[in-house]
């Protein structure tokens, strides 16, 4: 039976899932494995945090999230990938408000990354 997320293990269960899904898909494992061969652990422990301090309100994050993804070479379709295995890896485990709020922090997230690029290649930024 599904629960919601309730801790900092449920969020390492959710992001460890989730980016084990990025590296072996085609079209996103490739750019992510460009930006962090050998450094994917270190990607891993920011991404609990940075969860933790959204689902939460642990304030273990700090950052700014969107810089490191300003040069990918990525456009909405990347972040439509990107958002179907989101709120497909939070529906596999877990149901409730939290885990909507991660659904929804994660869509919008992509949303207003793509807007920011988008923005940035219009303007030759």
């Amino acid at each position: 039976m599904k629960k919601d997320i309730e801790n900092i293990e449920d969020i390492k269960l959710m992001v460890n899932t989730f980016y084990g899904r990025i590296q072996k898909n085609e079209v996103l494992g490739p750019i992510f494995e460009e930006r962090l061969g050998g450094r994917w652990e270190q990607h891993l422990e920011k991404m609990y945090r940075f969860w933790q301090t959204i689902l939460f309100n642990e304030h273990t994050y700090s950052g700014a999230p969107f810089p490191p993804h300003a040069t990918m070479p990525i456009d909405e379709s990347h972040f439509i990938i990107w958002v179907q295995n989101w709120t497909g890896t939070v529906d596999e485990f877990f149901t409730g408000p939290i885990a909507d709020e991660a659904k929804k922090r994660g869509t919008l997230m992509a949303a207003i990354f793509n807007s920011k690029l988008e923005f940035f290649k219009q303007n030759g930024l």
